[in-house]
């Protein structure tokens, strides 16, 4: 697993208040709704000084889609 990954579940962990986030399943399985998902968005854009468009925020299903969409914001 890249050190990128762990450190986005690191964050999704912190701002959710869960200890364990599943690849695959959905956020609001977990309870993370879109208040918290956009607290989530926040936080790893100010820690790694990317922003991502509003647009995108859609694609923020679970923790794979955050991975994806930062991935490759990240990579820029």
């Amino acid at each position: 697993m890249s050190d990128l990954k762990d450190k986005l579940r690191a964050i999704v962990a912190e701002v959710s208040e869960l200890d364990e986030i599943p690849d695959e399943t959905p956020f609001s399985e977990l309870g993370i709704d879109s208040m918290i998902a956009l607290e989530i968005v926040a936080e790893v854009e100010r820690q790694y000084k990317v922003s991502v468009p509003e647009e995108e925020l859609k694609e923020l299903r679970n923790f794979e889609t955050v991975y994806q969409l930062f991935a490759r914001h990240i990579a820029a």
